[in-house]
C-alpha cells in the first residue's frame, strides 16, 4: 500500500499507518485484523486524528481576530501528508505542520507530532501539540477509531451480546445533536446500566456524545467477554458512534467538541477548545489493547 509505514511488536502485532492525517489503517493481533475496514459503502475511515478542532464549526467557520476561517468538520489534519520524523520496527513518529494550506483555515504556527507504536496485542500513541507561534493556540484534539462489529463472534444486533463497558457509571443521558451536527442544549436517555451499555443499531440515530466523561477508559466488549480496550490520557470527552446498519463501531475520544447550538463567537473563545501559551506544547495519549 503507497503512502504507509509498517511496524511490528516481536510478538507479531503489527500495525499499517498512512501518511495521510498519521491515520492507522490497520491493527492485527494474531493475524486477525481489529480496525475498521473502510469500506466507503459505509465509512471510508478507518481511524482518524482530528484537529485543530472536534466536531462542527457553526455555519462551517471559525472566527480568528474578526475574520472568518472556512472550517470542515473535525479540521483538516486527517486529510493531510505528515511526515516521518522516526522510525524504528516496532514505532513511527510523523509530524504536521502548519504551512500555506492549514492557514487558510486557521492562522496558528503548530507542530502536531502522533508517535504511534506496538507491543504484545496492542497499538499505542503518543501525541504532542506544540505551539510554535507568538500568540496563544486554540486547539482540539481527537481520536475516532472503528472497529468491526462484531469481532468475535455474536451479532451486530439487540440482544447480540455486545456492549461498551465504561470504567465506571456514566449518565444515561446524552446531548442531541442539533442540525449541522452542533450540540444542542436537549438531552435523550439511552439505556446505560451503571457503566454498561448493551448494544443496539437502534438507539444510533446520531453519536452518543459523554461530555466530561466520569471514565478514562472504556471498552468495546464481545459476548464471549474478549475486549478491545481503549484507555486515555488528556481526554475528557468520550463519544460511541456508527451509522444504523454499517458493520462497525466507533470509540472516541475528545479534549474539545462541537460547537454549541446558537454559538457565534471566536475560535478562542469555543466551548473546551483549549488554549496552548506561545512556546508551550501538551501531551494526550491513546493506548489501545486486545484483552481476551
Amino acid at each position: 500500500m503507497n503512502g504507509t509505514v509498517e511496524i511490528e511488536a516481536p510478538d507479531g502485532t503489527s500495525a499499517t499507518i498512512a501518511l495521510q492525517g498519521a491515520e492507522p489503517v490497520s491493527w492485527r493481533v494474531g493475524g486477525t485484523e481489529y480496525l475498521w475496514s473502510g469500506d466507503p459503502d459505509h465509512w471510508n475511515r478507518h481511524a482518524p486524528w482530528l484537529f485543530p478542532v472536534v466536531g462542527a464549526s457553526a455555519g462551517g467557520i471559525v472566527k480568528v481576530d474578526g475574520r472568518d476561517y472556512p472550517m470542515g468538520q473535525h479540521g483538516f489534519a486527517r486529510d493531510l501528508p505528515f511526515a516521518i520524523v522516526a522510525q524504528r520496527p516496532d514505532a513511527v513518529t510523523l509530524r504536521l505542520e502548519d504551512g500555506p494550506e492549514t492557514r487558510r483555515h486557521y492562522p496558528f504556527a503548530f507542530r502536531l507530532d502522533i508517535e504511534a507504536s506496538v507491543r504484545v496485542g496492542g497499538l499505542d500513541f503518543a501525541v504532542r501539540v506544540g505551539n510554535t507561534g507568538t500568540v496563544p493556540l486554540p486547539y482540539a484534539l481527537g481520536f475516532h477509531p472503528a472497529y468491526p462489529w462484531p469481532f468475535a463472534g455474536g451479532e451486530r444486533k439487540a440482544g447480540g451480546g455486545y456492549a461498551v463497558v465504561f470504567e465506571t457509571p456514566e449518565r444515561a443521558s446524552v446531548p442531541e445533536i442539533a442540525p449541522g451536527g452542533l450540540i444542542a442544549a436537549e438531552e435523550r436517555r439511552i439505556p446505560m446500566e451503571g457503566d454498561r451499555l448493551p448494544l443496539d443499531p437502534d438507539i444510533f440515530k446520531e453519536a452518543l456524545v459523554f461530555l466530561d466523561a466520569n471514565s478514562r477508559s472504556f471498552r468495546f466488549e464481545a459476548p464471549g467477554g474478549e475486549a478491545i480496550l481503549m484507555e486515555m490520557e488528556e481526554f475528557p470527552h468520550l463519544a460511541v458512534w456508527t451509522k444504523p446498519t454499517a458493520p462497525f463501531l466507533s470509540l472516541e475520544c475528545w479534549t474539545g467538541y462541537a460547537d454549541r447550538a446558537g454559538f457565534s463567537g471566536a475560535l478562542s473563545a469555543r466551548a473546551s477548545q483549549r488554549l496552548l501559551a506561545p512556546g508551550a506544547s501538551a501531551a494526550h495519549g491513546v493506548r489501545v489493547s486486545l484483552k481476551g
